[in-house]
């Protein structure tokens, strides 16, 4: 059966599910399957995780043997085998209850996970993606450095041939899951004077020379560890090396194409809850003797939520099903999604607050939480400013690309 099919605006549960699609049996199950998980066991010590920094390990490894963590790696590599739709599922619903364990979550399947199905070789992933499937292994992505952001043609980290091996020097900034992950799909400059090559390679953590430096104290997605990797003359095996030399940055481009999905799916998470939040609280306070649903400035406010998040997820849904067919487009499909959706996400929980007033600035209240951790769905795996950048130039370069989506 399709994963989706066209259809007009539907609601499963309380949720919507997005304008133009809705989910087959299958992604039915997964993602009442994976709700019950996130609000029964994920959502109770977000707000203690989120004030102690605390990394959720337990949760990470109830999520691997459930076989989320590498829910789209093939059967024959000791995963669940599922699309592109299952895993934005999975982080929209963990991130209704926690955006930190959603994350995570996220940076495991779409950053790497994803880049190793597509472009490493078959004794590669024989030997790495059932580590991963079990959750025996945690990734994280390393592309980013403290003068190569946005610029990611600017990185100084290298790696030199030597015999066998590489050799890895240099410092890498603002790793997600940096502190508590087995495996690090790194992206280093190879060749000298060449701004725009790189190389990707596999980097176990435990080998020498690698070490973990700055743990960044965050706004919010606390409970996720961001930090420093330090890399001092770290050997790593030429068969560590992921697709061909001096074209790690078209492999970092590819995760970070199918990664803004992820994160997409971790805004439209935040948005809901903070929807859900808002209509409940609408509903049960009382003003001048009427429900705060009563009056018309709460209801603009609850309508404008709910139908962005109909359009986020419609945006969203779509980009699952053109990177489930391969298609090209995606690389504006994919920006146009994870631009709305981490806008939406910010609104949402910005309009929460003021849906609560005082108590919703208050800690004691979710949605305080929520517009922290909203924010930096604008900011990692490609800024609001270069989501725009990548769906203008696109488009201008071929206007026909809108027409076909």
């Amino acid at each position: 059966m399709s994963a989706i099919h066209e259809t007009g605006v539907g609601m499963e549960n309380g949720t919507l599910i997005g304008f133009g699609y809705e989910l087959d049996e299958e992604h039915v199950l997964l993602r009442d399957t994976i709700r019950k998980f996130a609000r029964d066991v994920v959502m109770p010590g977000a707000a203690a995780r989120d004030v102690k920094s605390e990394y959720p390990r337990d949760i990470i490894r109830q999520l691997g043997e459930m076989g989320y963590q590498g829910i789209c790696i093939p059967e024959e590599y000791g995963g669940s085998g599922m699309d592109s739709l299952a895993s934005a599922i999975v982080v929209e619903e963990l991130s209704y209850a926690d955006a930190s364990v959603g994350v995570i979550n996220s940076v495991q399947n779409s950053l790497v996970i994803d880049p190793l199905l597509k472009f490493a070789n078959e004794e590669q992933k024989k030997r790495w993606l059932p580590r991963m499937a079990s959750g025996e292994w945690l990734n994280c992505f390393s592309l980013s450095e403290a003068g190569s952001g946005s610029d990611a043609g600017a990185m100084a980290c290298t790696a030199k041939p030597d015999g066998e091996d590489w050799v890895i020097n240099g410092t890498k900034m603002w790793v997600t899951n940096g502190a508590e992950a087995d495996a690090i799909l790194l992206f280093v400059r190879t060749e000298p004077g060449e701004r725009r090559n790189a190389t990707c390679l596999l980097v176990e953590k435990n080998t020498p020379g690698v070490s973990v430096g700055k743990h960044e104290e965050k706004l919010g997605i606390r409970g996720s560890s961001t930090t420093e990797l330090v890399f001092d003359n770290c050997r790593v095996s030429r068969s560590n090396q992921v697709g061909e030399r001096g074209r790690g940055l078209s492999i970092a481009m590819a995760g970070i194409a199918g990664g803004r999905l992820g994160i997409a799916a971790q805004a439209v998470g935040i948005a809901q809850c903070a929807l859900d939040r808002a209509a409940a609280y609408a509903l049960q306070r009382r003003q001048f003797g009427h429900a705060l649903s009563d009056f018309q400035a709460i209801q603009w406010k609850i309508a404008d939520m709910s139908t962005r998040i109909a359009a986020s997820r419609a945006l969203l849904y779509k980009g699952c099903e053109m990177k489930q067919r391969g298609d090209p487009a995606l690389i504006h499909v994919g920006a146009m999604a994870k631009v709305y959706a981490a806008e939406t996400a910010t609104f949402c929980a910005n309009h929460a607050i003021q849906v609560f007033g005082g108590i919703g600035y208050c800690r004691e209240e979710v949605v305080e939480r929520l517009l922290r951790d909203a924010k930096i769905t604008e900011i990692y795996e490609g800024t609001s400013e270069m989501q725009r950048l990548t769906i203008a130039e696109t488009l201008i370069k071929d206007p026909q690309r809108l027409a076909s989506v």
